[in-house]
């Protein structure tokens, strides 16, 4: 079954909406990343990294308005380097969970738990260094061009708004539900298993978008 409207049925602008919630409900690094970080340190640090996340998604909506997008997917090198930069980038992420030892209680919820500024750094990269992000971008924006009048170049910048926010919806929600749980790992035994469980999850989430952006041509 198709799950992705037909942009010929809807308004085009409704249905590129749908499309994009339902690619954003899709698992992947963006998830595994914002539900490992706001279990670890907290929802000021996960929204941070939502911040980071929502502008690399930006730079990428950006980058297609002008035609850059299209250039990491018609050259295999720039690709395959964004890839395997995004998985590698996740297996160290995964490395840094399962080995950091400071760890964090109740009693410390100021800076020193939630650190804004090295989540927004790294869910930037964390989304930067994801071609199927660029990819996107260049499979589905053109479906939802329409010859209405408007430049190609002003409905593009308007797709990419509004991918770019329901995308940010998504992840905030998920660091709301993630950094509410953080009572439950209160202890630091507790949150040092969560962290290691999560680290797993990183590198299992790494193995699968290696193989999900393999690219055969």
């Amino acid at each position: 079954m198709n799950l992705i409207p037909d942009a010929t049925s809807l308004n085009p602008l409704l249905a590129f909406a749908l499309t994009a919630f339902i690619i954003e409900l899709t698992p992947g690094p963006n998830m595994a990343y914002l539900a490992a970080l706001s279990l670890s340190q907290g929802m000021k640090a996960g929204l941070a990294a939502v911040a980071g996340i929502a502008l690399g998604l930006s730079v990428y909506g950006i980058a297609a308005a002008l035609g850059l997008t299209a250039i990491i997917d018609s050259s295999r090198l720039l690709y395959e380097l964004l890839r395997w930069a995004g998985v590698a980038y996740l297996l160290w992420l995964a490395w840094e969970g399962w080995t950091r030892e400071r760890e964090t209680s109740p009693s410390r919820t100021g800076e020193d738990q939630q650190q804004p500024w090295p989540a927004f750094r790294r869910g930037l990269i964390t989304n930067l260094l994801n071609p199927k992000a660029a990819v996107f971008y260049v499979a589905m924006l053109p479906e939802f061009i329409r010859d209405d009048g408007r430049t190609v170049l002003i409905q593009t910048v308007i797709l990419s708004g509004v991918y770019v926010g329901i995308a940010t919806a998504v992840h905030a929600v998920i660091v709301i539900m993630a950094g509410s749980l953080q009572n439950v790992v209160s202890t630091a035994d507790r949150r040092r298993r969560v962290r290691r469980a999560l680290a797993l999850v990183l590198v299992a989430i790494a193995v699968w978008f290696a193989f999900s952006t393999g690219r055969t041509r």
